[in-house]
């Protein structure tokens, strides 16, 4: 070279071979490999394994072996929660089961393995993370809970969605949409919007769970479905539904004294049902029993007018033996159970006061010898 032997050595730069910048090859580190080198070596390897003696022959049988070797790399796995998907020359071609399966070597046929049989599980308004300490922690993401309800008050509402691929439907899952999981997280989130925006919040806080969830899986179902997503939404899991914390002792405040407004009106309900019967039920008991009185009232009116009537009847065939009789059954009547006292006017019509002998009485007093004592 020219500047070989200039005095001093180190290259045309000066002295200890440093270049224009001061930083030229060092000779304490290693120097890189030459690549003329390489080439060199790799011809001679080559030649090596193809000696010339084979000639045609050798290359047939380099190529069968290469011919043999392509054509087993279209042997392909599939684990037993994916789905193998056979794509020639990048369409979509048939699908496959797990196990051991077989497409035209590359590039004619590719597979794709997704994990479609897997239950997936997506997060809204909250993330979860493993903690060495605290084991599972969650945190919240108000940017995603959120939301404005029907009636216009803002709730913080916390979901899950449990997904899966749909069968016989893994091409519309890896080629209609291009994220799906971003998409399924997508839409459960304007779904559960739309229907809280539809609630108030007195029912989101109390009853309305089972319906807000069923209400959201079907809005995105049908969504999914518009978009040939591939996607089967099993089940979507409410984890919190509460107030803002700023105002959630205000609701749980009004939340109270509903609750105590709800069981005023249960005892008062319980007792109306209590004091209605009761009262209905004796007021059934008078009208029976001034039914039965005038039931007997009436009866006992009509006997006596039929029996005034028999009387009658017989009176017009004989009526002076019917007064006579009469009379003497009303004098029964009347004097049975009184003392009695006999007054008769005598032959000539003087009138006298015969005496009485009430011989009933003496029959009833016991013997003057037993009052005393004595034997008779």
């Amino acid at each position: 070279m020219p500047w070989s032997n200039q005095s001093g050595g180190g290259g045309p730069w000066g002295s200890g071979s440093r270049g224009p910048w001061g930083s030229g090859p060092q000779s304490q580190g290693p120097r890189p490999p030459d690549l003329e080198d390489l080439l060199r070596r790799g011809q001679d390897r080559l030649r090596t394994l193809l000696p010339g003696n084979l000639g045609g022959r050798g290359v047939a049988i380099i190529a069968l072996i290469a011919v043999a070797l392509w054509g087993l790399s279209g042997f392909f796995r599939v684990e037993p929660d994916e789905v193998g998907v056979v794509l020639r020359f990048g369409k979509f071609v048939r699908e496959v089961q797990p196990g051991l399966n077989y497409h035209l070597p590359y590039p004619i046929e590719t597979a794709l393995t997704p994990q479609a049989l897997r239950v997936n599980k997506v997060n809204i308004g909250f993330r979860e993370s493993d903690d060495m300490r605290r084991g599972t922690t969650l945190r919240d993401v108000p940017e995603e809970s959120l939301m404005l309800t029907g009636d216009e008050n803002i709730v913080d509402v916390d979901f899950s969605v449990l997904w899966r691929v749909k069968a016989n439907a893994v091409g519309d899952f890896l080629f209609s949409v291009q994220d799906p999981p971003g998409a399924v997280k997508a839409v459960a989130e304007s779904a559960m919007r739309q229907v809280i925006g539809r609630s108030n919040i007195q029912a989101i806080l109390t009853g309305a769970r089972q319906t807000i969830e069923t209400g959201v899986q079907e809005l995105m179902q049908q969504t999914l479905d518009g978009y040939g997503a591939g996607v089967t939404v099993q089940q979507v899991q409410l984890q919190k539904v509460d107030p803002p914390t700023q105002v959630i002792d205000a609701f749980r405040d009004v939340q109270a004294a509903r609750s105590d407004l709800e069981r005023a009106q249960n005892e008062a309900q319980t007792y109306a049902n209590k004091v209605v019967p009761e009262a209905r039920g004796r007021a059934a008991k008078i009208i029976q029993d001034a039914e039965a009185y005038r039931a007997q009232t009436v009866a006992e009116a009509r006997g006596q007018a039929s029996r005034f009537t028999q009387v009658y009847d017989q009176y017009k065939k004989a009526p002076d033996v019917t007064r006579q009789r009469i009379y003497l059954e009303t004098m029964e009547r009347v004097f049975g159970g009184t003392d009695k006292t006999i007054i008769d006017t005598g032959p000539q019509g003087a009138q006298g006061v015969v005496p009485y002998l009430p011989l009933g009485e003496l029959a009833r007093q016991p013997p003057a010898s037993q009052k005393q004592g004595g034997t008779p």
